[in-house]
């Protein structure tokens, strides 16, 4: 089945080619953890959930990639405001996502990079920019120079005359050109560092995505996505960083951006106090409500969020789960042979699966498939009516649940969750020392967050005594036995 899909890149709908056969490589931005996700997050992590799902589906090994921006300043404000090590609130986040994400039936991407964990990588990459020409050192600062880029503003179509001329009058003067960004940020004090050859400092926002990209999908590869508001800068910028870098074009082939999301037809702010914490629409809403309102509507358009919105998805998803039930009841009756009838509803639910697949062929059109969703439901529906208590067509019900099935998959919803879900890790035999070990490690990260350092150390205290080492890594605590 050929793809189309419209590239930011080319402003324009194009057939998907990888750039190996039947392989995609594909990298996603991921949260920076400094709090729990919102709304504005979840929107893009199950849209590409969606398109692995069908790309999947459609026979391509796929490979994804989504990073962690643990290093930021808003982690390093967030920490000094509670008085804690920034790994503390990114653990601590990063866990409230992948807990929000499990909920949404969103699948485990098979890497998930930290900024943390690729520093010297990252200075690599900055190295090499300085090497070919395209960044300098000022002060401890390493900066990329724009006018070094040809093809600076490629992916969001400015041009660097237009943005000199909207640049603010207190730019950095140390910078050869105002649009010029950071690559490395020297070390202040009370700031997490690591030492490079320029002195102690740490990324930028944009390098990290370039250097951990390229380390796990190549120099260039197949689909690179994000919400639109990092058309410009940020990917704008991690084009010039690794095409620079590695002087081939393109660095990806397809980028892909979804919609903003609104609340009530205002953009969603904290300044507007219209900010929604995915953790505080579950209170309310079952996580697959919030999935398939988010899938409603088509990735590119806009997404109104409230409440009604989110009754009205309720509604309609009881709809697709009510025609779930009744299949159930249809193939639990003993099955009879066709009719003119049910041989004309095999044909039409052919047609619609076809339907479906061609919606999800064009650009990921998941408003137009879960239309033909509908269409066959109220076939089921209609049909089961019809028949009453008398036998249905037994291949008729079986085609049904294998296209009905084959569409919930792809959209992912109304699935076995626990057979479905994807584990990191295999499961682990019970250990009741190692449960104990950790509920303490639990107990000390809790009174550490509380401040109380005191029954922190004593908490480490009784551990050692029982031959048990702590080690705190900006990771996680790691603990072994004596």
């Amino acid at each position: 089945m050929t793809i189309k899909v419209y590239n930011t890149l080319t402003k324009r709908k194009e057939e998907f080619v990888p750039m190996a056969p039947g392989q995609v490589r594909m990298y996603v931005c991921g949260v920076t953890p400094y709090n729990h996700p919102h709304v504005g997050n979840a929107r893009p992590f199950v849209t590409w959930d969606v398109i692995r799902r069908f790309l999947e589906h459609e026979g391509y090994d796929v490979t994804h990639v989504q990073n962690f921006t643990d290093v930021d300043d808003k982690i390093i404000n967030t920490a000094n405001k509670e008085g804690v090590q920034w790994f503390d609130i990114c653990n601590r986040y990063i866990d409230s996502y992948f807990e929000v994400m499990d909920k949404l039936n969103v699948k485990r991407a098979h890497v998930y990079p930290r900024v943390s964990e690729h520093m010297e990588e990252i200075v690599g990459t900055v190295q090499k920019l300085i090497d070919n020409g395209h960044a300098y050192v000022v002060d401890g600062d390493v900066y990329y120079s724009v006018e070094s880029f040809a093809n600076y503003g490629c992916l969001s179509g400015r041009n660097l005359e237009d943005m000199q001329a909207g640049a603010r009058v207190d730019v950095d003067e140390r910078k050869h050109h105002p649009m010029d960004f950071a690559l490395w940020k020297a070390a202040k004090p009370g700031e997490p560092s690591w030492d490079s050859p320029w002195g102690k400092g740490r990324p930028g926002w944009h390098i990290e995505c370039s250097t951990m990209s390229m380390k796990y999908l190549g120099e260039q590869f197949d689909l690179h996505g994000g919400g639109s508001d990092l058309i410009f800068p940020h990917h704008e910028n991690e084009i010039a960083q690794s095409e620079g870098c590695t002087h081939k074009s393109p660095f990806v082939k397809y980028w892909l951006h979804n919609g903003f999301i609104t609340v009530n037809e205002e953009k969603m702010s904290k300044s507007l106090g219209n900010f929604f914490m995915v953790i505080d629409i579950l209170k309310s809403f079952d996580p697959e409500t919030l999935r398939f309102f988010i899938v409603e509507t088509h990735y590119r358009s806009p997404l109104d969020f409230s409440d009604a919105r989110l009754n009205e998805a309720k509604k309609s998803l009881a709809r697709l789960a009510n025609a779930k039930k009744g299949l159930q009841e249809l193939a639990a009756k003993m099955g009879a042979g066709p009719t003119p009838r049910s041989l004309a509803l095999r044909n039409e639910a052919a047609k619609l699966r076809q339907n479906f697949m061609d919606a999800m062929a064009d650009d990921f059109n998941t408003a137009l498939a879960i239309s033909y969703m509908f269409e066959l439901a109220k076939k089921i529906n209609a049909y089961k009516a019809e028949i009453g208590e008398g036998k249905p067509d037994g291949k008729l019900v079986d085609t049904w649940q294998k296209v009905f099935t084959e569409m919930c998959s792809i959209i992912g919803i109304l699935e076995n969750r626990e057979s479905n879900r994807e584990q990191t890790e295999a499961p682990k035999e019970a250990d009741p020392e190692a449960a104990a070990i950790e509920a303490a490690i639990a107990r000390r990260a809790e009174a550490k967050k509380n401040k109380d350092y005191k029954l922190a150390d004593q908490i480490r205290a009784e551990l050692a005594a029982k031959g048990i080492t702590l080690q705190d890594t900006p990771q996680r605590v790691k603990w072994t036995r004596g």
